[in-house]
């Protein structure tokens, strides 16, 4: 199987640091954010932009890991690792790798839609656009077009960060 990096480790670390300011300019006014990156790579992501955003502002950051069957998300609940009441009031930032068809993230998303929040963003560091779901990520790093064949992997676990497709 043919790989194809299409973001390499430079270019996703200034990715990354315009996402994170992205999310800072987004919530300037606020003292506490909560991320809450969907298992594994959308919560190894907002660990990436919390570390960052502690570099930047004295913003309080949250991390809350959201974990979601992603082939059957009904038949087994949305699980976060904190008491959801907790997230009363709050701003919550829900991240995910790629965007796919749109059904982690709705279902993620979905999850938070239980209580009263201040504000629920969504961001993705990869948008694919092959949607089947009315989920859009408000703030993005890339849109790639590629075909419904291709698959896109997010190496951002550890470091060198990569993007390949195949």
């Amino acid at each position: 199987m043919d790989k194809t990096e299409v973001l390499s480790h430079e270019r996703l670390e200034m990715i990354l640091n315009r996402l994170t300011w992205e999310v800072y300019e987004k919530h300037v006014q606020e003292s506490e954010i909560t991320l809450a990156g969907i298992a594994k790579r959308g919560y190894a992501l907002a660990e990436i932009i919390s570390k960052r955003l502690s570099k930047i502002s004295d913003l309080k950051v949250n991390l809350v890991k959201i974990t979601i069957d992603k082939k059957a998300p009904l038949e087994k609940p949305v699980e976060i690792d904190t008491e959801i009441k907790n997230l009363e009031g709050k701003c919550i930032v829900v991240l995910d790798d790629v965007l796919n068809s749109g059904r982690t993230l709705i279902y993620g998303v979905n999850h938070f839609l239980q209580i009263p929040l201040k504000q629920l963003t969504t961001l993705v560091l990869v948008d694919r656009s092959h949607k089947n779901y009315p989920v859009k990520a408000d703030l993005k790093g890339i849109s790639l077009s590629t075909s419904l064949k291709e698959h896109i992997s997010a190496e951002i676990e550890k470091t060198p960060y990569s993007v390949t497709i195949f």
